[in-house]
């Protein structure tokens, strides 16, 4: 108790509780009073308790297969910026480890229940592993198709390539994490491009044997040179404008075109420099033995599928309707494949389900309840989820947030306190211990989660942890209005419409549930001639709601001081009637509260959220139906709110600055993905643009890039009836896949027309340099194309990066088939 006069009849003594004070029996025999002869003691007059206060948050953990909480409380350990979380991680666990037995008892247990350094170190060994496969996968590929040496001159460009990437992320300051990793494993598919061009056409002129092999080597590079350059430029041009995207996928995204375009200059200049190099000093010996002529013919390819490919191409360049048909056919499957994407065959969506080691179950109680009962609820969600086999162990936090993670740094729940939230931390078991990704199982727990919040009357959200986009929530609708009761109105419309589309879940809106709170209403005059003052009953209505500090004990052998709270049981304080008998000490002497103030329990006001200085209701939603998309859910509910009328609008992407009438603006994931295609389509059309005016400076023709940019559309043939196939969502990633082919087939298109030029000038007709360009170009073109197929391959297994691997490896297949028949015709 702070120094100071404590009020007895006539009497006042001073008392101070200070530091010779050891116990509370100490502290109890203080004389506060006297009455004639008698010493009235602190503790006659008062309950004193040595001890915690009442708590005000509970944090508990059930381990897999346990009925029992254990009390439990939670250590976050963060890293500084620039450090490896998984060696922060790794030193931080040999910390408990060595005070085990020591700090920690043996009856203290310690479960590490989050390690994203381990999975930062997981995810990094499991890219590197899909580096080290890609590499060796193409590898493979040229020796198959080449030859083992000419495999060991590509297998080389590859780790020179990516060293010198490695240095250039160095210098733009860019850490190795997941995204920079992937970006080098997309590289990997495009990066050889240049050497495979390369040491093809150097081994094919050595195989020719008309010229020395030092001298058939600079022809060799000399004949692919320039488009080779041209090419690669196509790729960069294609790539690199994703680099430039605005919000919050350009920075996310950002190390994939940057270091993708570096990797195309780098392997250009490895694939003029060392290619060569060692093509000749490797190639050399087992070159042909004929007597250096100087004679450019070449004999074709005279393969089974060379010669079946010559048939094709011959029958349809002399025969008109063949060609039309081939057009048709092509335009037909381009059609169909893009009526996929209306017919929701296939589905649209920012950014898929990632597969995580944990979910959140976010629990919202009416306001006015107490802790206690949150804390059942949170202890009922709990062993309701924690009957799956999937998890390992599941921690409560009543009163208080879990330590935030991605979602409680974007979405603001590590905000979250009082008696009426909760926060329940399932973590599940190892990937290669479960057989299902964590949004199945999250899926799988919804029933059950449902079922025990609605007989605890909570409002549940099971909270997945997301790649992005960060937002408020999922479905976000915000409702505007001229004045906020009808916001109101309009709002609670809305939220019926979420409520009753199929697909849609975790239904809520920002409107604080109506509850009560104490009025007092102080008699001034009374008081005053009590000898007391409004703000002294206002503090003595505090300290008897919620307690009060009465100063600090300093306790010599305490670590710190301890503090002293004066507080009536829950009991005594439960209603306005307790309150009102309350007694208040004046100079008069003892009063009751409620012959001061008048007291009464009434609505409390509610807070009303803004935007842009606009009165909003927020109304939310997920989606956990077929279609886990937004923009479906959208659609599915547009006549639910087209039959609110009384001119109601809704807005998809404008907002509009007056509010005479109610309307609604779409926020959340549709926003955010609305602006990321918005922007990767204008980088799309950049792409377009900077490809055409290459193209058109190197081929001197306004004509001929027409038709080298004419195949493509024909990606599109591959990548949405594969998405399709394949169950997969059409993701901002599977758009940078279909942007980065736009570049390989330039590439491809490039190298075939180049080689129709020069079979001109050697004097060949059109119709004969077209079949010998497609006969001996086939080859390089094929291997690319197949060097981007591995490099997609391992990206498939990835759930963010899934739609980036499919649009690759079905984009560049159809593509570079279609390519060898399209642009010859």
């Amino acid at each position: 108790l702070p120094a100071g006069d404590l009020v007895s009849g006539n009497r006042s003594i001073p008392v101070r509780v200070g530091h010779l004070l050891r116990n509370v029996d100490q502290v109890r025999d203080v004389v506060v009073a006297v009455r004639g002869d008698r010493a009235v003691r602190l503790g006659d007059v008062a309950t004193i308790t040595d001890g915690p206060a009442e708590p005000d948050q509970y944090v508990g953990f059930l381990a897999a297969g346990s009925q029992t909480f254990e009390p439990a409380v939670t250590l976050a350990i963060a890293k500084r910026k620039g450090t490896n979380a998984a060696t922060i991680a790794h030193h931080v666990l040999q910390r408990v480890d060595a005070l085990t037995g020591s700090v920690l008892s043996s009856d203290v247990r310690v479960t590490v229940t989050r390690n994203y350094g381990e999975t930062a170190n997981e995810k990094s060994q499991e890219l590197l592993l899909h580096i080290l496969i890609a590499t060796l996968g193409v590898a493979v590929l040229v020796w198959l198709t080449l030859g083992w040496r000419e495999a060991v001159v590509v297998l080389v460009a590859v780790p020179v390539t990516l060293a010198l990437t490695l240095l250039v992320y160095r210098l733009y300051g860019y850490t190795l994490n997941r995204i920079t990793l992937f970006a080098l494993v997309f590289a990997i598919g495009i990066l050889v491009d240049d050497a495979i061009v390369v040491v093809e056409n150097i081994a094919r002129h050595l195989r020719m044997g008309r010229r020395h092999p030092d001298e058939a080597a600079v022809m060799a590079v000399d004949e692919v040179g320039n488009p080779t350059i041209l090419a690669t430029l196509t790729v960069i041009a294609a790539i690199l404008p994703m680099a430039f995207v605005s919000g919050l996928m350009g920075p996310y995204m950002r190390p994939i075109p940057v270091g993708a375009s570096v990797a195309m200059l780098f392997s250009l200049g490895v694939a003029f420099i060392i290619t060569p190099y060692l093509a000749v000093r490797l190639l050399r010996k087992h070159a042909a033995t004929k007597p250096p002529t100087g004679g450019d013919e070449e004999p074709l390819p005279d393969g089974r599928i060379a010669r079946w490919y010559r048939t094709l191409l011959e029958g349809l360049l002399a025969n008109r309707r063949r060609r039309m048909l081939a057009y048709g056919g092509m335009v037909g499957l381009l059609l169909l494949s893009v009526l996929l994407v209306p017919l929701k065959l296939v589905t649209v969506k920012m950014l898929p389900f990632d597969n995580k080691s944990e979910f959140q179950l976010i629990v919202d109680m009416p306001e006015g309840t107490a802790l206690e009962q949150t804390a059942e609820v949170a202890h009922a969600l709990a062993l309701g989820v924690a009957r799956d086999p999937a998890v390992s162990d599941v921690q409560t936090y009543a009163g208080i947030a879990a330590p935030f993670n991605f979602n409680g740094l974007v979405r603001h729940y590590f905000l979250r306190r009082g008696p009426t939230v909760a926060d329940v931390q399932v973590n599940l078991k190892p990937k290669h211990e479960r057989a299902d990704q964590s949004h199945a199982i999250a899926l799988r727990a919804r029933p059950v989660v449902d079922s025990i919040a609605r007989a605890f009357g909570a409002s549940v959200k099971v909270a997945e942890i997301p790649p992005g986009p960060p937002v408020l929530s999922t479905l976000t609708a915000e409702v505007y209005g001229p004045t906020y009761d009808e916001q109101m109105a309009v709002a609670k419309r809305v939220r019926d419409a979420f409520a009753s589309t199929d697909g849609v879940v975790d239904v809520d809106w920002s409107v604080t549930a109506p509850h009560d709170e104490v009025q007092a209403a102080v008699a001034q005059a009374e008081a005053l001639r009590a000898g007391t003052n409004p703000r002294d009953i206002a503090q003595t209505i505090a300290a008897a709601m919620g307690g009060a500090s009465a100063g600090l004990l300093h306790d010599p052998l305490a670590a710190e001081a301890v503090p002293i709270r004066v507080a009536l049981p829950d009991s005594e304080a439960a209603a306005v009637g307790d309150l009102a008998a309350l007694p208040i000490a004046t100079p008069s002497g003892a009063r009751r509260l409620g012959s001061l103030a008048t007291m009464d329990s009434v609505p409390a006001d509610v807070p009303i959220f803004h935007k842009n200085l606009r009165p909003v209701v927020y109304v939310t939603g997920d989606v956990a139906g077929r279609l886990e998309s937004p923009a479906y859910a959208m659609l599915a509910m547009r006549d639910s709110l087209a039959a609110i009328g009384d001119g109601f609008k809704v807005y998809y992407a404008a907002s509009p600055t007056l509010t005479e009438k109610p309307f609604l603006v779409w926020d959340g994931e549709w926003k955010i993905t609305v602006d990321v295609f918005r922007d990767l389509g204008i980088a799309f059309a950049a792409v377009l643009v900077l490809i055409y005016v290459l193209v058109v400076a190197w081929f001197q023709s306004f004509i001929t890039p027409l038709v080298i940019m004419a195949p493509i559309p024909l990606t599109l043939i591959g990548i949405l009836p594969a998405h399709a196939a394949s169950g997969a969502f059409f993701t901002a990633t599977s758009m940078i896949g279909m942007i980065a082919l736009a570049g390989i087939i330039v590439r491809n298109s490039i190298l075939l027309v180049d080689f129709v030029e020069l079979g001109r000038e050697r004097g060949l007709s059109v119709r004969e340099a077209v079949v010998a360009s497609g006969l001996i170009r086939a080859r390089p073109i094929i291997l690319t194309a197949a060097a981007v197929v591995i490099g997609g391959a391992v990206m498939v297994t990835d759930p963010i990066f899934q739609g980036l691997g499919i649009a690759l490896i079905s984009g560049a297949i159809v593509s570079t088939a279609l390519t060898l028949v399209a642009i010859p015709l």
